[in-house]
C-alpha cells in the first residue's frame, strides 16, 4: 500500500501559517485511526529540528493503514515563544483532525499522539493540563505515544523560561496526572538523564488506574529512537511495539 502526501493549514497565528503534513493510505477507507506526530527539539533556537523528523514513523504507520500527520507548531525560533504556544496548537492540531474526520477518512475516537522530548512533553501538557479557558475537551487524545518526554516541569520551565517561573507548577506534567487518561506507551532509554523521571511518571500514571506500557532501552540515550540511529534497529523495534499496543487498542487490525 503506498501513501499520499498533502498538507492542510489548520492555524495561523499573525503571519506564522501552521500546517499539517498528512500522509494518507491510498485506499479511501473510513473509519481510520490518526496519528499526529509532535517532534522533539522545539524549546531551543536553531537545532535543526522540524516536522520531518517524524517523516519515516509517518510513512511507516500509513503504510499500514493509518492517516498519519507530522504537526507543525510554534517552537523557540517564533518571536515571544512560550510552551503555553506549543500546547494552545497542539489542542488546534488535533481539534482539527476531528473536525475534519469524514474528508481524512479517520474515526474521532481514535486519534493517537504521539510526542518526542519537548513534544512528548507538549503533548502531555496538552493533554493534561487545565489551561484553556474553553470547556471543549475534544483536544484530548484517544491514546498517547511517548518518547522520552520531560515531565518535571518546574525544572523545565526554570531552565529554558525562568521568566515563567510563577507558571512552573502549573506546567508539569507530574503533578497532574489524575484518574481515566488516555492509554499510553512509553519509551526511554536508561542513559537518558531524565530516565528516572520517566519511570516515575510511568508509575503514577499506573497508580492513577490508567493504561500505561513503559519499554525501557538498555544503555540508550535520549533520540534513542530516531531513523538512521543505532543503524535502526530501535526505530524498528519501537514502531513495532508500538503497532501491537495500537492493536491491542483495537486502533489496528491485528492482521497488520
Amino acid at each position: 500500500m503506498s501513501n499520499i502526501w498533502i498538507n492542510k493549514l489548520y492555524k495561523k497565528v499573525g503571519n506564522r501559517k501552521l500546517k499539517l503534513y498528512v500522509f494518507c493510505p491510498e485506499a479511501p477507507l473510513k473509519n481510520r485511526a490518526a496519528i499526529l506526530f509532535f517532534h522533539g527539539g522545539s524549546y531551543t533556537k536553531n537545532n535543526g529540528t522540524s516536522p520531518a523528523r517524524f517523516e519515516h514513523h509517518a510513512r511507516y504507520f500509513s503504510e499500514l493503514g493509518m492517516v498519519a500527520i507530522c504537526v507543525d507548531y510554534r517552537n523557540a525560533n517564533d518571536e515571544g515563544f512560550t510552551p503555553y504556544h506549543a500546547i494552545e496548537d497542539a489542542r488546534s492540531a488535533v481539534r482539527w483532525v476531528r473536525e475534519h474526520a469524514e474528508k481524512l477518512g479517520i474515526d474521532p475516537e481514535k486519534v493517537v499522539v504521539c510526542g518526542a522530548s519537548s513534544g512528548g512533553y507538549t503533548a502531555l501538557c496538552s493533554t493534561l493540563l487545565e489551561i484553556d479557558k474553553t470547556s471543549l475537551s475534544n483536544h484530548i487524545p484517544n491514546a498517547l505515544v511517548i518518547f522520552n518526554a520531560g515531565v518535571d516541569g518546574e525544572e523545565i520551565i526554570n531552565r529554558l523560561f525562568p521568566e515563567l517561573s510563577n507558571k512552573a507548577t502549573e506546567l508539569s506534567p507530574i503533578l497532574h496526572v489524575k484518574r481515566e487518561l488516555p492509554p499510553m506507551i512509553w519509551f526511554v532509554g536508561t542513559s537518558d538523564i531524565i530516565y528516572e523521571s520517566n519511570l516515575a511518571f510511568c508509575e503514577k500514571w499506573k497508580q492513577n488506574d490508567n493504561l500505561c506500557v513503559l519499554h525501557t532501552y538498555d544503555g540508550m540515550n535520549h533520540g534513542f529512537f530516531n531513523y538512521e540511529m543505532h543503524e535502526n534497529k530501535p526505530f524498528k523495534q519501537t514502531v513495532q511495539q508500538t503497532v501491537e499496543f495500537l492493536q491491542s487498542l483495537g486502533f489496528m487490525e491485528s492482521k497488520v
